[in-house]
């Protein structure tokens, strides 16, 4: 556990009030942001509150280098990404203290997501020398034909803040390998992962200009004017579905290329062959991993009324057993969530479904005291007209809900217009690969919790977003195709 000493320590490491464009910290030109810790309330840090202005002097840096960034050699590239792979790994205790002290998570979680989030890295690094293309004759044999990939050119890239260091490097270290500049705009409640990596990046040898940073309390007009500008390619985006639909209609504006992963509702099927240990397992990880602030995250948790209740009563036993409490602290499971908002939004999904019918098995209040804290919660009877099975709870809520035929549960996996991710558990393997082909879900997870890896595409279908993240697909979204046509030589 870090004490205060430490803790200011690391923060002192953050340039106060700045902004990172062409390789240099400086002042935004609105002032400052406040940072919290959600776990007390109180200021930790504060960061530059930058302008339209700001925004465009970010992407005039990205894009002055551009070119001379898509020239440098692929193997460059991996070096600088493998060098912040190693950093990162160096420095886990720093950038782990740091996201639980701006978003809330247990410092176990925390760790993980270092080493997740540094994976892309390493990852990334490997990928940036096997881009290949192809050279062959065409049918005709009138030529030959090449084609190659090129980096797509400046891109703009905005980050959630549930994630703050895996999402950074999930779109930072393709961009990079693919030999693409960036803007990239954080959440401003959590930004200070974003800025500890940049200076990583720098340390590790990135060329000034080819990553920027802005942060802002005004995201709609920078992101227009950033998103208006004819020398943007690319955007990519983590966020809501409403917010991810809107800027790509000013995406279409300007053709321009984008990767977009949305909100999920995630259904997670248990059938009456599961094995119930591996069933609740993989319940509290899919659904109490940071704190329920996920878009992976478990949200309708569909049981066969058969071990309904045997499951409700094990889960709820596990639940009982989670300690709440500032994610430094020893032993805590179950952080504070982002902010009071969170708070607010959640009781109302809970306090809404017990009135309409649901039972309320554990939990279901705020935690008094400061921080925005949030009993984990168990609720039993909900049905799919309950806004809990519609909306995405974000937060520590396990909802379960009944079904009897295996068609039933997957009309009920299916009845959202969502599609990111899906939990299926079952012992029966043909069912298993049916469960694949009917449950429309980008991801699936089979008798597991939890899946994400660098090394695997993430992505959903339906209202979840659209293009890739992660895996031999990722670096393909910073890259675009160019055919060439060379007149057959022996004609």
């Amino acid at each position: 556990m870090a004490n205060a000493a430490q803790e200011q320590a690391l923060l002192s490491k953050i340039p106060s009030g700045k902004l990172y464009i062409a390789g240099e910290w400086v002042d935004g030109e609105d002032g400052t942001i406040d940072v919290s810790d959600p776990a007390t309330g109180e200021k930790i840090h504060e960061i530059a509150n930058g302008s339209v202005a700001d925004g465009k002097r970010a992407l005039d840096a990205a894009c002055a280098v551009q070119d001379e960034w898509a020239r440098t050699s692929a193997r460059e590239r991996s070096d600088i990404l493998r060098r912040a792979f190693d950093i990162i790994t160096e420095r886990k205790d720093e950038f782990a203290l740091l996201m639980t002290m701006e978003m809330g998570k247990p410092l176990s979680e925390a760790y993980g997501e270092v080493k997740y989030g540094s994976e892309f890295l390493r990852w990334f690094s490997e990928e940036a020398v096997r881009v290949y293309g192809r050279y062959n004759d065409n049918p005709e044999g009138t030529g030959r034909m090449l084609v190659a990939h090129r980096p797509v050119g400046p891109c703009y890239l905005v980050t959630p803040w549930n994630f703050p260091l895996a999402m950074a490097t999930r779109k930072i270290g393709p961009a990079i390998a693919a030999g693409c500049t960036m803007v990239v705009k954080p959440a401003t409640l959590t930004p200070l992962s974003t800025l500890l990596f940049v200076q990583v990046l720098e340390e590790a040898g990135l060329p000034k200009g080819v990553v920027n940073v802005i942060t802002t309390r005004s995201t709609g007009a920078v992101t227009d004017e950033i998103m208006s500008d004819d020398r943007l390619r690319k955007i990519s985006f983590t966020g809501s579905t409403p917010v991810g639909i809107s800027l790509m209609k000013k995406a279409a504006d300007k053709v321009l290329r984008s990767s977009m992963e949305l909100g999920g509702n995630a259904p997670f099927v248990v059938f009456e062959d599961a094995d119930l240990d591996k069933a609740v397992d993989g319940a509290m990880a899919a659904k109490f991993r940071n704190i329920g602030e996920a878009c992976t995250a478990g949200n309708r948790f569909i049981v066969h009324n058969s071990i309904a209740d045997e499951f409700v009563q094990r889960v709820t036993e596990r639940v009982k057993e989670l300690k709440i409490g500032r994610g430094t602290e020893d032993g805590v499971t179950i952080g504070p969530l982002v902010e009071e908002k969170a708070v607010t939004n959640v009781k109302r999904l809970v306090d809404e479904a017990v009135s309409a019918g649901a039972t309320l098995k554990h939990g279901g209040n705020r935690v008094e005291g400061p921080g925005s804290f949030f009993e984990p919660t168990v609720l039993d009877g909900v049905n799919d007209e309950m806004s809990i099975s519609v909306e995405e709870i974000f937060g520590p809520v396990l909802a379960v809900q009944r079904f009897e035929t295996e068609e039933e549960a997957v009309a009920l996996a299916n009845r959202t217009e969502y599609g990111l991710m899906s939990y299926v558990f079952t012992e029966d393997s043909q069912r298993q690969h049916r469960m694949v082909d009917l449950i429309d879900s980008g991801m699936m997870g089979i008798n597991i919790g939890v899946l994400a890896n660098a090394a695997a595409p993430f992505g959903g279908v339906k209202q979840s977003g659209i293009g890739t993240e992660g895996g031999a697909e990722g670096i393909h979204e910073y890259l675009s195709k160019k055919y060439s046509l060379i007149p057959n030589p022996h004609a």
